[in-house]
């Protein structure tokens, strides 16, 4: 599977799992309900969707670039951190507005997510290139 219907799956089954564990997350490090905890759930899932799609197309054309073919353990961890730390420059200050916390507290409870989505981030991919195999960026050139 390639191209835009590779994307759409993945950001369809990436993000509905992500909203359930980050509403829950964000109720728990925020002390609010469910509910308040989940319209930035479903937030910062929209902007992760965006940042998604931008993200892995920059991150495949470099990927294609590369004379070492695959994804290593390497690629796999800079793909993980590369795509958290975009985020937090977009959420920290959202969370504070939205939780009524100061940046500091904001950038702690980010800190919180991007621990369990480096790891989250790293098993999704890595199930999702088993499952449906790597995408053309990644695989071998046949000459």
């Amino acid at each position: 599977m390639q191209g835009l219907r590779r994307r759409l799956l993945y950001v369809s089954v990436f993000e509905g799992l992500a909203v359930a564990c980050t509403s829950w997350g964000l109720s728990q490090m925020s002390g609010q309900d469910l509910a308040h905890a989940g319209v930035m759930g479903l937030a910062s899932s929209a902007i992760a969707v965006f940042w998604n799609f931008l993200f892995n197309a920059c991150f495949e054309r470099w990927e294609a670039r590369q004379a070492r073919r695959g994804r290593s353990l390497g690629r796999r961890i800079a793909h993980a951190a590369g795509f958290e730390g975009g985020l937090v420059l977009s959420l920290v200050p959202l969370f504070a507005w939205w939780f009524g916390v100061s940046l500091w507290q904001a950038l702690v409870m980010d800190l919180g997510l991007i621990l369990f989505f480096l790891g989250y981030t790293f098993v999704f991919n890595w199930g999702f290139d088993r499952l449906f195999g790597l995408p053309a960026s990644a695989c071998p050139v046949v000459t």
